[in-house]
C-alpha cells in the first residue's frame, strides 16, 4: 500500500503505542487486540467527523495495518513478553590475562630455570637488555685507554645474532642430515680399529 509521510508516522505511533503497553502496563494479547480494535474503529465512517486526528486511513487501507500486526506483532505476542519481562543473563564477550613480569636480577627470588621456557620468549622478556654501543664507547672512554684494549679483546659477540629459532634448527637439521650421509656412505672411514 502507498501511505503518506502523515499516514506512516500515525502508523509507526500505533505500533509504539502497542509496544508501550506491552512493556510499561503489561497488556495481555487480548487487551491488546481490544485496545486495537478501539482505536481502529474510531477510523470508520461513522466516527469520522468525531476524531480529525485518526481520520487519515481509509477503511481499505486500516484492513491492512490490522492483517500487518496481526502476522507481525500479535502472531510473536510471547515472544515479545519474554524480551521485555525476563531476566537475561549477560554476557561477557572477552576475557582477561593477567601477565606475571619476572623480577630483575637483585630481586631476593631467583631467576626462572631457562630450561623450562622457549627460548623466544626468554630473549624476548627475561634476557636483559643488551648494553648499547654508545654506552660502551662510553664506558671505555671513561676507563682510558689502557683498560679499553683489553675488554674490546675479549668482549664476546652472539654469532647467533639475527637468526630465529627456526633458521638455527633448520642449519642443524641439514648439517646432521650431510653428516649422517656421510657416515652411511663411508662406514670404513669411520670405523677404528
Amino acid at each position: 500500500m502507498d501511505f503518506s509521510i502523515i499516514q506512516y508516522s500515525k502508523f509507526m505511533t500505533l505500533l509504539d503505542m502497542l509496544l508501550h503497553n506491552l512493556k510499561t502496563l503489561h497488556m495481555s494479547l487480548e487487551d491488546s487486540i481490544k485496545w486495537l480494535r478501539e482505536v481502529m474503529a474510531e477510523i470508520g465512517p461513522s466516527h469520522s467527523q468525531q476524531n480529525e486526528e485518526w481520520n487519515i486511513f481509509d477503511v481499505k487501507q486500516a484492513n491492512a495495518i490490522v492483517d500487518y500486526l496481526k502476522i507481525s506483532l500479535f502472531q510473536h505476542y510471547k515472544l515479545y513478553e519474554f524480551l521485555f519481562f525476563s531476566a537475561r543473563e549477560e554476557i561477557v564477550i572477552g576475557t582477561e590475562q593477567v601477565i606475571e613480569v619476572v623480577k630483575p636480577a637483585g630481586h631476593p627470588f631467583p631467576d626462572p630455570l631457562e630450561e623450562g621456557i622457549s627460548f623466544d620468549i626468554y630473549s624476548t622478556f627475561i634476557e636483559p637488555p643488551p648494553i648499547l654501543d654508545m654506552e660502551m664507547k662510553g664506558l671505555n672512554q671513561d676507563q682510558g685507554p689502557e683498560e679499553s684494549q683489553p675488554e674490546a679483546d675479549t668482549s664476546e659477540t652472539d654469532p647467533l645474532v639475527g637468526f630465529t629459532i627456526e633458521d638455527i634448527k633448520l642449519v642443524l637439521g641439514q648439517v646432521t642430515d650431510d653428516i649422517l650421509i656421510s657416515i652411511q656412505d663411508n662406514p670404513k672411514t669411520t670405523a677404528h680399529p
